[in-house]
């Protein structure tokens, strides 16, 4: 008889555990997915046929593996998009590749990405230009100079954030450039966070790298793979012409067409256990519910409830710590705009001439927005009108249940607008349309009871046939790349009929495993 494996939710990791199923056994996978739309945070929402990122989606990745799933599902198209064409740049970046005007299709993007603050543009990450040191002025420049030198004499044993950062910056850079920035993404400071979140996310990055990177650049060649340069400062990515929505809306049709199923808008609310496997779950769908049995279980559902949802006597501290584990919430307002009140002096020719950046941070502190999102530069298909009008996505960090979350759409949209009037984004009264979107446990968060973590990950691994992947399954800050090899190791691991669930949890947990050395190479030891 035919194996079955139930997924849980249908982002990249859901769905990339399908596709792979389908690809290398026998098993027949059936995802639940409690939403309408598949791709998780990483969907495309359409508004009035302008399109949003939800909290921007840069395809790129150290796995070989990963970069060719992309473009199997969506070839790169053979010239760069409308806004270069305008320009006049009608050079072809992919020699061969589809006809331009194709719907389904990545472009090679240019990242541009800057840090507003004191009302001016800094590099991100920060580099050492001449206009840094301008903006800065000479004495701040010094004093940062000064303390990033005292880090690389005095190390920091690295137990929080803080310790991370300054190490890598210096303790002057820290405070002007993380400390205030991170509060608003996390609502605590960085010495109240763990270090794993630095390891994770920024891994090998430091302020002398960026200075060599800067150095290095001219003699660097253009390969989209970049496979010798940090993540934090790569420079090119693909994007799906349509946001990221489009890729995984690509993929779950490939899923459904090679004989997987999907069962949307169901919540997986009760999980039968018998002794250390798993043996069914029950599913909540318009008042009725389901139980559907199965020889796999892979889970990208928050760990916090996963653990709720067991019917196993679950041993108190696995409770208590899962219960209390932290999660960051996220709300981004859409702004349609004729033009934008910050001019362009970066010297990057636009079209419209708006500012070049995919997104800038901003790092004021006399307003709530963490970061500014400028949908015309990530792809022009991505705006209705993208000649004529620019649409910017204001992104802001919450907790689910608070006065921001809480807000009507109506004050929250205002408050928004009066703050991008505020750090000279926009003008007064140049609003043509808003659209507010509230996103829960957008970001696990490593304070908390996250620091004992591991307890809950090994209850959960004692269940043999339970495999925990993706950002909110592992309850860990990936990538879409590193939910995706999260899968792909789950997947490899029912294969060899193992049981064995070491190196899922080792994507994007070792320091080397994706950043320091190739991450196909480390997958084949």
């Amino acid at each position: 008889m035919k194996k079955n494996a139930i997924i849980i939710g249908a982002g990249p990791a859901g769905l990339t555990a399908a596709y792979e199923l389908l690809r290398k056994t026998d098993v027949h996978p059936i995802i639940i997915e409690k939403n309408a739309f598949v791709g998780g945070i990483s969907r495309t929402v359409n508004h009035n046929g302008n399109r949003i990122d939800i909290g921007g989606h840069r395809f790129f990745s150290k796995s070989t593996v990963v970069m060719d799933m992309w473009q199997s599902l969506l070839p790169v198209q053979g010239k760069q998009s409308i806004d270069d064409i305008l320009l006049g740049n009608e050079k072809p970046v992919h020699e061969g590749g589809p006809d331009p005007e194709k719907e389904n299709a990545l472009l090679i993007r240019t990242r541009v990405s800057r840090i507003l603050y004191l009302r001016k543009f800094f590099d991100y990450p920060i580099s050492l230009k001449m206009q840094t040191v301008a903006n800065l002025g000479l004495k701040n420049t010094a004093v940062a100079g000064v303390g990033y030198l005292k880090s690389q004499v005095a190390k920091r044993k690295e137990v929080t954030l803080e310790d991370f950062m300054v190490n890598r910056f210096g303790k002057t850079l820290y405070q002007m450039f993380f400390k205030d920035y991170t509060y608003k993404v996390w609502g605590r400071y960085p010495n109240e966070i763990s270090a794993d979140w630095g390891a994770q996310r920024i891994k090998g990055f430091s302020l002398g790298k960026a200075l060599w990177h800067m150095l290095s650049k001219p003699f660097q060649g253009k390969d989209i793979a970049q496979k010798n340069v940090e993540t934090s400062l790569i420079e090119q990515f693909f994007y799906p012409k349509y946001g990221p929505g489009q890729l995984w809306e690509t993929l779950a049709q490939e899923v459904m067409n090679a004989g997987g199923e999907m069962i949307s808008e169901s919540t997986v609310v009760g999980i039968e256990t018998q002794k250390n496997r798993i043996e069914s779950v029950t599913i909540a769908s318009k008042g009725k519910k389901k139980t559907l049995k199965a020889d796999y279980f892979i889970s990208s559902m928050p760990v916090k409830d996963l653990v709720a949802a067991l019917d196993a006597k679950v041993p108190a501290e696995v409770g208590e710590i899962a219960e209390q584990l932290p999660y960051r919430d996220f709300i981004t307002v859409g702004l349609l705009v004729d033009k934008l009140k910050i001019k362009n002096t970066s010297g990057i020719k636009t079209v419209g001439d708006i500012v070049p950046d995919c997104w800038i941070y901003v790092q004021e502190p006399d307003v709530k927005m963490g970061r500014v999102q400028i949908f015309n530069n990530w792809s022009p298909y991505m705006v209705k009108d993208f000649q004529n009008t620019v649409w910017v996505g204001l992104e802001y960090f919450c907790q689910e249940g608070d006065a921001m979350w809480n807000a009507s759409d109506k004050d929250f949209t205002a408050m928004a607008e009066e703050e991008a009037v505020k750090i000279g984004l926009i003008e007064a009264g140049s609003v043509l349309d808003t659209v507010r979107i509230n996103v829960e446990k957008a970001y696990p968060a490593y304070f908390g009871t996250y620091d004992r973590f591991d307890t809950v990950k090994d209850y959960l691994d004692g269940f043999s046939n339970l495999f925990c992947i993706g950002r909110n399954g592992q309850h860990r800050y990936n990538n879409m790349d590193h939910s995706m090899l999260t899968a792909i190791e789950a997947v490899d691991t029912i294969a060899a009929g193992s049981t064995d669930k070491t190196r899922l949890w080792q994507v994007n947990a070792e320091a080397e495993y994706h950043e320091e050395k190739n991450a196909d190479e480390q997958r084949k030891k």
